[in-house]
């Protein structure tokens, strides 16, 4: 496994990316199946915008300040996604606008994503090169060891509040 942080979260996105497409898939009368997947995609959000918050955008934005406005932009798009999960975990698959909020959740975490990978992703790698990369990441994998799994827990909440708050 790579200790690359930009490969770290490019492999997030795809793990992110197929529980987007697999809920898409589940078809409209698939309550059951799409309040699972909704729970692990909440999970996997939550564990990759910590790591994000925690470790990838302070550092970014310590070690490249040319780039202070694309972390703040990514605080920001990440507080949305969080406002929508927090919506999410409190609703059934059964209510009306359960798969409307989750599809917006969907496209505006892809656009999140879209912009990383081609915009974001080759500055941070071309302004810190490969070893702050692997450092971060080294300090990316241990924040995801004690990341929250669930927007629920009072220090994912906190964290991302703080974070957005800075």
């Amino acid at each position: 496994m790579s200790t690359d942080a930009i490969v770290m979260l490019k492999d997030d996105h795809k793990v992110i990316l197929r529980a987007f497409r697999d809920f898409e898939a589940a078809g409209e009368a698939a309550h059951k199946t799409k309040g699972d997947l909704v729970a692990k995609i909440v999970e996997l959000l939550t564990v990759h915008t910590y790591i994000e918050n925690e470790v990838m955008y302070p550092r970014v934005r310590e070690l490249l300040p040319e780039l202070e406005d694309d972390v703040l932009e990514s605080y920001e798009e990440h507080h949305v996604a969080d406002v929508l999960v927090m919506e999410l975990v409190s609703m059934k698959p059964t209510d009306e606008r359960f798969t409307a909020k989750t599809t917006v959740l969907i496209e505006n975490v892809r656009h999140h994503i879209d912009e990383e990978e081609t915009e974001w992703f080759p500055q941070v790698r071309e302004g810190l090169g490969r070893k702050a990369l692997q450092d971060i990441g080294v300090e990316m994998a241990e924040a995801r060891k004690k990341a929250p799994r669930s927007p629920a827990q009072p220090s994912a909440l906190k964290k991302t509040i703080d974070a957005v708050v800075r």
